[in-house]
């Protein structure tokens, strides 16, 4: 919900509305289910809300409307302090506490502010929301309401889309052995997305206030390792999946790249980027053989789904995959997908160090399946950075069903994953 997009009124639908309505109930004005749809109830939360700030009150969500909502989605306002303010006041005002006054601004006397000082202000209740369609919109401002309320993460860009969307990492820990995750290769795979969003701000919480995730102390991890996330690794993909790209060049090439595979729905059984190139099959590891057997497969051209591209590291998003791997000397990866509850952790006869081991000890945590990986599958991420680096790389395939996962899935998947969340870090501190 940025000041440059378009205005949002009456009769819309799609997940911006559903960021709306999100917005407008965690400010306190109901907008009745959160289901995409600007009808009655949305509109009078709109027209309520803009009343109490002082803007117009004409049930169109324009830029002013909008600034006044970006709070409730970044989780987080600037205040300036004024004469009389304590922490204790401030945190009074805005229904938070002071322990997270003091973890979103560190300072060495807990008891000493200034006039005239901005202070980072979160909200009461958590950025990463577990109930509406992800967009790459959405993940930026939760991206940078994480790194606003715990200052202790850092935010980075570390690419860019086919359509200039940032790919952004979160990195969380002082240690020195480095742990990548990474989600949504794959454009209906999104619900991966807020699990890791999730599971980050957990951990950053339990870090926070001395707390324990995953039955591990915070602060064990994050002193034993570097957490590095990227949470959406394909952001226009998933825009066009969940309904944000829905007009325009992008999406009028996309529905005629999938016009040439009419069995495989659209949008919602596209997988690949949004030029039709499946970004797990574009890595350099055997992707001459993986173009092989997929050609051989009927996939020759771009698509929805197991295009290999014109070459190895062809896209944007891969490459960017690529570079970011390179530029870090990661231990240990962890690359996210949907669905069959399995863990792979093998790529052809690589068999990494302790990578059995911590793949048991991960399938235990889970309920999931322990497998050496597909047959005759090769290019994907994991593939390669095993084959690279020969280091532990595992492939989770979360949740059961049909792609996209509904997010009512949600829970379960969260449930099921902090174990393997956990550990990728805790295995490798002696």
């Amino acid at each position: 919900m940025e000041v440059e997009e378009s205005w949002l009124r009456k009769g819309d639908r799609g997940p911006e509305v559903q960021m709306l309505q999100l917005a407008l109930e965690r400010a306190g004005f109901s907008p009745g289910a959160l289901d995409g749809i600007f009808g009655t109830r949305t509109d009078a939360a709109v027209r309520a809300f803009q009343r109490a700030n002082g803007l117009q009150a004409d049930g169109i969500v324009g830029p002013r409307t909008l600034a006044a909502l970006k709070p409730y989605l970044t989780g987080y306002v600037e205040y300036t302090v004024k004469r009389g303010d304590t922490l204790s006041s401030i945190a009074r005002r805005y229904g938070t506490t002071v322990q997270a006054l003091l973890t979103a601004n560190p300072r060495t006397n807990p008891n000493l502010i200034y006039v005239g000082e901005t202070l980072i202000i979160p909200l009461p209740f958590d950025v990463v929301p577990t109930n509406i369609a992800y967009t790459s919109e959405l993940v930026e401002l939760i991206n940078e309401g994480l790194a606003a309320r715990y200052p202790f993460i850092t935010l980075t860009t570390v690419g860019n889309s086919v359509t200039g969307s940032p790919i952004q990492a979160l990195e969380m820990g002082t240690g020195t052995r480095h742990v990548f995750y990474n989600a949504s290769h794959h454009a209906n795979e999104w619900i991966t997305t807020p699990l890791l969003l999730k599971y980050l701000e957990d951990y950053a919480d339990a870090y926070a206030t001395g707390g324990r995730i995953g039955g591990v102390a915070a602060s064990r991890l994050y002193t034993g390792t570097m957490l590095h996330i990227v949470p959406l690794v394909n952001p226009d993909g998933v825009d066009l999946v969940t309904g944000a790209i829905n007009s325009g060049g992008y999406y009028q090439n996309a529905r005629t790249l999938a016009a040439n595979y009419p069995s495989i729905p659209f949008p919602s059984g596209w997988k690949a980027n949004i030029r039709g190139v499946d970004l797990n099959s574009n890595y350099p590891a055997d992707w001459e053989k993986e173009r092989d057997i997929k050609f051989a497969q009927g996939y020759t051209k771009p698509g929805p789904r197991d295009y290999v591209g014109p070459s190895a590291l062809s896209e944007p998003e891969s490459r960017a995959m690529y570079d970011y791997t390179r530029a870090n000397n990661f231990a240990l990866t962890l690359s996210y997908h949907t669905q069959g509850r399995v863990i792979f952790w093998k790529y052809q006869d690589y068999e990494p160090e302790n990578a059995y081991a911590i793949g048991q000890r991960m399938a235990a945590a889970s309920g999931y399946a322990l497998q050496a990986g597909p047959a005759n599958s090769y290019a994907g991420y994991r593939d390669w950075f095993i084959q690279t680096y020969n280091r532990p790389g595992y492939t989770i395939e979360a949740g059961l069903g049909t792609n996209p996962l509904p997010i009512s899935q949600f829970n379960t998947i969260y449930r099921d994953n902090v174990g393997i969340l956990t550990i990728g870090m805790d295995a490798l501190i002696p």
